[in-house]
């Protein structure tokens, strides 16, 4: 099998450019939150001192940063009478469940068993139709292509779209806005639309360094195997970060785009989230808080001098779980 070594070569990469990024932020700025960014020293996170800048992402409508591909995704294409439906480990059927309710669209969310309460409730709260089934979100996913077959409903990628990574990489976009003098970006991964359109919008500007479960290194092993590949789907993270395979859209942009691709135990992720807690009251989910815990790992230890800023993507857990 030839592997993509550009984002030209594999069909579907090349519409995710700056151009449709750029269009994508004016078409989703109406339903989108501009989120903040708040400056700390990691020191007061229990890490090595230095500064930090935290995007929170976690204050998006939908509580994830998945409600800017959700909206690109329904705004951009043609979304016929039987709606649309999506398979999520929770966050992408939760910001696809919102914006179809914004948009007075009907949506089915396909989850797996593994989804959290809190993501379930969120889904159902925004009047989706939602399907529990199977352990494993591949097992969503099946479950939601026998369901477009009979419906003929339009399907909404979790991250194998050229919608959904143009409108992660809006993401990409807002960053260079707020931190015009970055130099590196800390991004969690499950499936790769949010780490592959942010990295689409940078193209090596910015240096944009993978964080993964080590007991989902999906991206971490496509990048050693040259081309997608099954990896484990275990860990605290389970609901957000990982799907068996990263996505075959985002990978040749990883490949050129990626500069680094670390991984972190589930006592690091849950270590993340109470520090996001203790020290700046901001809640993120597991998958919310992998990025950060590279950082208080070790996993990642920046230059003397390097402005470093962390994507805390993600908030949908119940508060009382820290």
């Amino acid at each position: 099998m030839t592997t993509p070594t550009t984002a030209e070569t594999t069909p579907g990469t090349a519409e995710v450019t700056r151009d449709a990024i750029r269009a994508a932020a004016v078409l989703v700025r109406p339903h989108v939150r501009h989120t903040p960014v708040l400056d700390v020293d990691l020191a007061d996170l229990g890490g090595p001192a230095h500064p930090l800048a935290l995007k929170l992402e976690c204050l998006q409508h939908s509580g994830s940063f998945k409600a800017r591909g959700a909206f690109t995704s329904l705004l951009t294409r043609d979304v016929p009478a039987a709606g649309v439906v999506a398979a999520s480990g929770g966050n992408h059927g939760a910001a696809v469940a919102y914006a179809a309710a914004r948009l007075g669209v009907p949506a089915t969310i396909f989850v797996p068993s593994v989804t959290s309460a809190a993501k379930a409730d969120r889904i159902r709260g925004y009047g989706a139709t939602l399907v529990v089934g199977g352990d494993r979100y591949a097992d969503a996913l099946a479950a939601s292509e026998e369901f477009v077959a009979g419906t003929g409903a339009m399907t909404v990628h979790a991250y194998d779209q050229p919608a959904t990574l143009v409108g992660q990489g809006t993401l990409g976009l807002e960053i260079g806005q707020d931190l015009p003098d970055l130099d590196t970006l800390l991004v969690a991964v499950g499936g790769g639309g949010l780490i592959g359109g942010i990295a689409a919008w940078f193209r090596g500007d910015v240096r944009v360094v993978a964080v993964e479960p080590e007991g989902a290194p999906t991206l971490h092993r496509a990048l050693a195997a040259g081309e997608p590949v099954d990896a484990p789907t275990e860990g605290v993270a389970a609901d957000s970060l990982a799907p068996q395979q990263v996505g075959r859209l985002m990978f040749p942009i990883a490949q050129q785009y990626v500069a680094e691709s670390v991984l972190v135990s589930d006592d690091d992720i849950v270590s993340a989230q109470r520090a996001l807690w203790d020290a700046a009251r901001v809640v993120a989910e597991p998958g919310g808080a992998t990025a950060l815990a590279a950082l208080l790992s070790g996993a990642y230890v920046p230059e003397p001098g390097e402005r470093v800023a962390v994507l805390v993507c993600g908030a949908n857990t119940t508060a009382v779980q820290l």
